[in-house]
């Protein structure tokens, strides 16, 4: 039997600073890690140091101190073949402290979680996204995005929150660069990149080759959703596990 695979992701993204906080496991192993991304910065990460405490994620590590507090609202669930689940959240507001190498920045933005568990496929290869902004309406957005996994044409782990008010979107397409993801329904989001987390692992049973940019997003959403500004990440994630 596959092993079982669950993670808890939380991510905060904001025009000054973003952060992500993971906590990974892969039957009996695990691996924990986090990485703050400043803009015109290289982007400071590690694994280790990291707790989880309900919507609390904390980081302390070297030079490093993450506390933050998400107001957890909205969680869409989803279940897939290979007895996966999922309960994503996105546009939900974010507020704490980031400390990185003596810069301190208080933390008020909107972020994402991910919370996921299944006995994924030994190979398994996805393309995601997940932000939050405005749009020019003043309407507080989050999305959540894939391919490669958990994208069936309906009851998918897509999702658009507008207001706070989940909706599926249909199937979606990233540009290979990660640069742009497209709806089958009409509109598009352009993605410029801050900086990125990137891990390549391989370990014989578990081979892994992972790039995680942060950045801004600009662009449609469907229905005609114009952003205004918009904030998070892309990913590309090749693993045997």
């Amino acid at each position: 039997m596959r092993p079982l695979k669950r993670w808890r992701y939380v991510g905060a993204y904001g025009p000054d600073v973003m952060a992500c906080v993971g906590d990974a496991r892969i039957g009996p192993f695990r691996q924990r890690f986090w990485a703050v991304c400043e803009p015109g910065r290289p982007v400071v990460d590690g694994r280790g140091g990291v707790s989880f405490d309900g919507s609390r994620a904390m980081v302390s590590s070297r030079d490093v101190a993450v506390d933050l507090f998400v107001n957890e609202a909205g969680a869409v669930e989803s279940f897939h073949a290979d007895a996966v689940w999922t309960r994503k959240q996105a546009g939900v507001q974010v507020r704490g402290s980031i400390v990185v190498q003596g810069r301190s920045y208080d933390v008020d933005c909107l972020g994402a979680v991910d919370d996921t568990g299944g006995r994924h496929r030994r190979h398994t290869t996805w393309t995601w996204s997940a932000g939050g902004g405005f749009a020019t309406d003043g309407r507080r957005i989050g999305w959540n995005l894939v391919t490669g996994v958990n994208d069936e044409p309906t009851g998918s782990e897509r999702c658009i929150w507008i207001d706070g008010a989940p909706a599926e979107p249909g199937p979606v397409t990233f540009a290979p660069d990660l640069s742009r993801v497209e709806f089958a329904e009409g509109g598009a989001l352009a993605f410029s990149e801050w900086g990125a987390r990137e891990d390549h692992t391989n370990l014989l049973l578990l081979r892994s080759d992972y790039r995680q940019p942060f950045g801004t997003f600009s662009g449609t959403l469907p229905g005609g959703v114009e952003l205004a500004e918009g904030y998070g990440v892309m990913e590309w994630h090749d693993v045997w596990w």
